[in-house]
């Protein structure tokens, strides 16, 4: 078991623990940097694709697994950046300008659906977002000028400073150097006020408001900075599709979203690492087993849904805390040896005096 005796300040805010952290750390790093060496061009997109939902899931987690706000609409957030880098694109806009720019006008969606969703919470909120979500994607339809309508709209090839950013391997440095950015910044927002201000609303909101926490304002903060990560991720999806239409930022994207937050570990940032990789590993061994399977079953086009809907119920049945929630258990399991209680994690039903009231 390794113990921790901190010293100073500095050790108190590190990014990383131990040396143990830095040194694992460091290896995933020189994995993804090897990874275009080492695997083949469809196995490095589907790690692209990774990264990809990892930034669009660390917003929702920051919405969601931290704030406490549920959001069923979150695929429109995606929509916004995608369309929005797609047509600054098209008009010549630097990737430098044109990311930042998708970035705020999801943000900023992210106000206009928080502002109105701060009376409401719980089912009602997810309501909200859901309602926010159909209606961006009739806008998205009917504003033929910008978006293609239904025919679609086709992104320019991307290029930085002369480099071809189309080829596969050059996309996927730059989108495991984005999400690279994105976690660390969220990890760091996560450890200042701001971010306690989040997880205080999340556990309790009497206890929060009554310690002078602003509930509006902070509520309007995660839902415009979960929208931006998710813009974010939204304009990296449209250089890596290549072609946008609105039934790629439907209802079911949403679902699939909050889905594999949930999977990942809800309220953990790894959990929003965890959670996209799980979904497209499994998407693939879906594809593999269908051609061993009898094809009454492997040719049903509901396959994948059912399977994902069996584990997302296994997953809320046996483990709440998801995968990351799963790996702790595990660690912690060798870390005790033989000391360890299986009642560790048990969670256990508290409520504060103003709550048991209401």
């Amino acid at each position: 078991m390794r113990f921790l005796f901190k010293t100073s300040y500095a050790q108190d805010i590190a990014l990383f623990r131990h040396s143990g952290q830095r040194f694992w750390y460091g290896a995933l790093a020189l994995a993804l940097c090897a990874a275009p060496w080492l695997l083949p061009d469809y196995f490095l997109s589907q790690l692209t694709f990774i990264g990809i939902y990892s930034i669009a899931c660390l917003g929702l987690m920051l919405l969601a697994g931290f704030t406490g706000q549920v959001s069923l609409g979150h695929a429109a957030f995606l929509a916004m950046g995608a369309y929005t880098e797609a047509w600054l694109q098209s008009k010549g806009w630097p990737f430098a300008l044109s990311l930042p720019a998708a970035a705020l006008v999801a943000g900023v969606s992210g106000v206009v659906v928080g502002l109105p969703a701060l009376r409401v919470k719980g089912m009602y909120l997810a309501i909200a977002t859901l309602a926010f979500g159909f209606i961006l994607e009739e806008g998205v339809v009917r504003a033929e000028g910008i978006t293609g309508g239904n025919t679609g709209l086709t992104v320019a090839a991307l290029r930085i400073f002369g480099i071809d950013f189309d080829n596969g391997r050059n996309f996927y440095y730059l989108v495991v150097a984005i999400a690279s950015l994105c976690v660390i910044g969220v990890l760091n927002l996560l450890r200042s006020p701001t971010g306690r201000a989040f997880v205080a609303i999340r556990d309790s909101e009497v206890s929060a408001q009554s310690m002078g926490i602003h509930l509006a304002r902070y509520k309007t903060i995660a839902f415009a900075l979960s929208a931006a990560l998710a813009g974010i991720a939204g304009a990296l999806y449209a250089h890596k599709i290549r072609f946008l239409s609105p039934e790629q930022f439907g209802f079911l994207q949403s679902v699939e979203l909050l889905m594999m937050v949930v999977i990942g570990g809800l309220g953990s940032v790894h959990g929003a690492i965890f959670g996209p990789a799980f979904w497209i590993v499994v998407q693939q061994m879906i594809v593999l087993a269908k051609d061993y399977l009898p094809p009454v079953i492997g040719q049903q086009t509901g396959l994948q849904p059912t399977i994902f809907g069996l584990i997302l119920v296994g997953f809320v049945m046996f483990e709440p805390m998801g995968l990351y929630g799963r790996w702790l258990k595990v660690r912690i399991f060798f870390e005790l040896f033989p000391f360890y209680r299986k009642g560790m994690f048990k969670r256990q039903k508290s409520y504060m005096k103003s709550e048991r009231v209401r």
